[in-house]
Parts: C-alpha cells; structure tokens; sequence
C-alpha cells in the first residue's frame, strides 16, 4: 500500500498528461476527416486515412507492454507524447497540390505514427492504474472508470475543438498550434514527473506479451468485436450522413455543419465518458462480486445490440433522409453512447482485474491491441458499408458485431486458472 500512496502524484500528472493527449487526438480525427471529406475524398478513402493509425496501434500495444516492462511507464508515455508532436508537425507539411494518391499515402503514414503515440500513452495510463490504485471496496473499478470516463470526455471535447479550430484557423494553423501546446506540456511532464512509476526490468523476454490467461483471451475477442461495432458508423458513417443532411453545399453552408457534427460528436463522446466514469455506481459493483461482474459483461453486450439493431430497420424503412429520422439517429446513438460506456467500463475493470501484477503492462497490451484490432475492423467497414449501402448497413453490420462480442464475453470463466489457455 506504501506504493500507492508514494506514486499517487505519478498517477495524477500521468492522467492529466494522457487528458492532454487525447484532446489533441479527438481534434486531429475531425480535422482530417472534414478536411479532406471537403477536398473530395469518397467514403473509402476517408477510411484509409485511419487504417495504418489501427494498424499501428496493434502493433504498438503489442510490443508496448514490452517496451515499458522493460524500459518503465514513464519512458512510454514520454515517447507517445513526443511523437505525436511529431506528427502533427509532419501533418502540416502536406502539400495541398499533391495528387489525392499521395496525399492518401502520407496523411495514411502521418496517422501511423499518431496511432502509435496515442497507444504508448494509453498502455501507460492504463497500466498506471492497476500499480497505484487501491484494491479494497471496489477501488480498481472505481480509479480505471474514472481514468477511462475522463479521458473520453476530454477526447470529446477536442472532437468539438478540431471542428473550432478548422473553421477558425484552418487545416495546417491548427496543427501547429496543437504541436506547440502538446510540446510544452511534454516538457512540463519530463521536468515534474514525480516518483512512483515501476522501473523497468531488462530480463523481461518478448514472447511474454502474449496471455496465457483464457479469461484475458476472451475478454480481448470480446473487446474486438465491441469497438469494432462502435467504429463501423462513428469513423465515417455517421458523420458523413450528417453533414450531407445538414449542410446545402455552400462553403458557409459547410462550416456550420461542421459545427454542428462537431457538437454532436462531442456531446456522444462527453457522454459516453461521463457513464464510463460512473458505471461502477450503475453495477453497483462495491456490493458485487467479480463473478457477478463478469456474467454481466454478456447481458450488457446483449442489451447494446438492440440499439443499432433497431436504428438500421428505421433507415430501411425511412428510404430517404428525413427530420424524424435524423432526430430518431441522434436519439438512438446517444442510447448506444449509454450502453456502450457500461460495456466498455466494465471491460477496462475486467482486464485489469485478470491481469497479474507482475505482468501487467504485457496484459493490458496484449488486451488493447484487440481494441486497435476492433477500431480497425470498424474504420474499414465503415467506409465500405457506407459506400455500399449507406448508413443503414453500418448500423445493420454494428448490430452483428455486438452479438459476436456478447458470445465471447459468454465464454469468460470465474473460476479459470490464469495460465488456462483459450
């Protein structure tokens, strides 16, 4: 317990080093997207400029856990800051006269690095948790809801911020105003980083990155399908619906559907992180056990696909855009945004509640590269569904994706042994 006192500071300048980064990640995603959404880019192409940021990421959570096993957490999360300012600075040298080809190739490069900067500083954030949190009357749950809630609702936030900064300061101003606040607050984490993250261990072998633990195995087939059920309308399906609705096709026309887009996004991510903070109290998980907790993951699963299920049979029926639809999306989304926050809570509890201390930054890892695995499932299905059949069979593909998560969250077991293997 001395240690987690001790480190208490660590884990605050960590957690707000990591709300630092994830503004600069939600306005990035809408900066790129309406930007080049406005130069012409199909549904497809949309896509592509976030699948090396996915690719990366699971890569990146993969070898992550390894490298601050190794090397330590405060060493990864420094590492992840620095490259993003890297990138948005490599992002603003793009050359408005490059053919779409290449500017799909190297805005595909510049979101690779992004992608493994934001995983470096998740893995470090994440596993932070697992060391410096209390263990007694729910504690674990309670800090990871907290830590994940807040980072969400800061990523939307900077949803809002990137569709501000691009009607303010334009595509290439906002990037360099990003990098510069981002390197300031890298230089302030180096200076102030207080004592209380572990060290590294330089013994620690790669292969150890990969579970033995059916329960983490499970749980990460599980966490898959749930983002991936999240990302195949949020990427491009939904925001691009609404700015075909909202916008008459006017540069003026243009920014206030950016804004409004922006908003919404925002207000469905803010949401989201404000039930993943308090999910716990909806769980009523103090009075639960872990077994308790781990049987809900499957009905919470199963109460989510009902949302996007439904939302798809009302697009088919609609035909056409409508106002009682639009109104009738954004009402069903925000639901989802509810019930997607218990699922996810619940599978950041659980993670780390399978994890062993003693490899906790390999568990967390290896489970978050399945959530890169998932978002890019999604990414490339959305812009696939969404040139194929619209918004409706993005929402039809989300509801197929959940019930698989539901059945892998069926398979986890209270009373596996940690090295049982799936």
């Amino acid at each position: 317990m001395s240690i987690r006192r001790d480190g208490l500071s660590a884990y605050i300048v960590v957690t707000a080093a990591y709300w630092a980064f994830m503004l600069t990640d939600g306005a990035l995603r809408m900066l790129v997207l309406l930007h080049f959404h406005t130069l012409g880019f199909s549904p497809v192409q949309l896509a592509y400029l976030f699948v090396l940021y996915e690719i990366a990421g699971m890569v990146t959570n993969l070898s992550a856990g390894w490298i601050a096993a190794r090397f330590g957490l405060a060493t990864t999360l420094n590492v992840g800051l620095a490259l993003q300012v890297v990138a948005l600075l490599a992002l603003a040298q793009l050359d408005p006269g490059w053919a779409i080809g290449a500017s799909v190739a190297y805005v595909m490069m510049v979101q690779g690095a992004s992608g493994v900067a934001k995983d470096l500083a998740k893995m470090s954030s994440k596993s932070a948790v697992k060391i410096l949190a209390p263990t007694e009357d729910g504690g674990l749950f309670r800090w990871v809801a907290l830590l994940t809630g807040s980072k969400n609702a800061v990523k939307g936030v900077g949803f809002l911020l990137g569709t501000v900064l691009l009607a303010t300061l334009g595509f290439f101003g906002s990037l360099l105003a990003m990098a510069a606040v981002l390197a300031a607050i890298l230089l302030a984490v180096v200076i102030a980083m207080p004592p209380g993250l572990p060290a590294g261990r330089k013994c620690t072998k790669f292969s150890e990155v990969f579970s033995r633990s059916a329960n983490v195995n499970w749980l990460s087939a599980a966490r898959v399908f749930l983002f991936g059920a999240r990302d195949v309308w949020f990427v491009v399906g939904v925001p691009i619906y609404f700015l075909a609705v909202l916008s008459d096709g006017t540069q003026a026309g243009d920014r206030a559907a950016f804004f409004m887009i922006g908003a919404f996004m925002a207000v469905w991510i803010i949401l989201y992180g404000a039930i993943q903070a308090v999910a716990p109290h909806i769980l009523n998980a103090a009075n639960r056990s872990e077994a308790d907790l781990i049987g809900a993951a499957r009905h919470w699963a199963l109460r989510l696909c009902i949302v996007p299920a439904t939302l798809a049979i009302l697009v088919v029926l609609a035909g056409e855009a409508a106002v009682w639809l639009t109104i009738a999306l954004v009402a069903g989304l925000l639901i989802f945004g509810g019930l997607f926050a218990v699922n996810s809570s619940l599978h950041s509890y659980l993670i780390l509640a399978f994890a062993r201390s003693e490899r906790v930054t390999m568990d967390v890892g290896f489970y978050y590269m399945a959530n890169a695995g998932g978002r890019l499932i999604g990414t490339v299905l959305s812009g696939l569904t969404y040139q194929l059949g619209g918004l409706g069979s993005c929402l039809a593909t989300a509801a197929v994706l959940i019930a698989f998560s539901a059945l892998a969250a069926g398979k986890l077991n209270p009373h596996a042994s940690e090295d049982a293997v799936a």
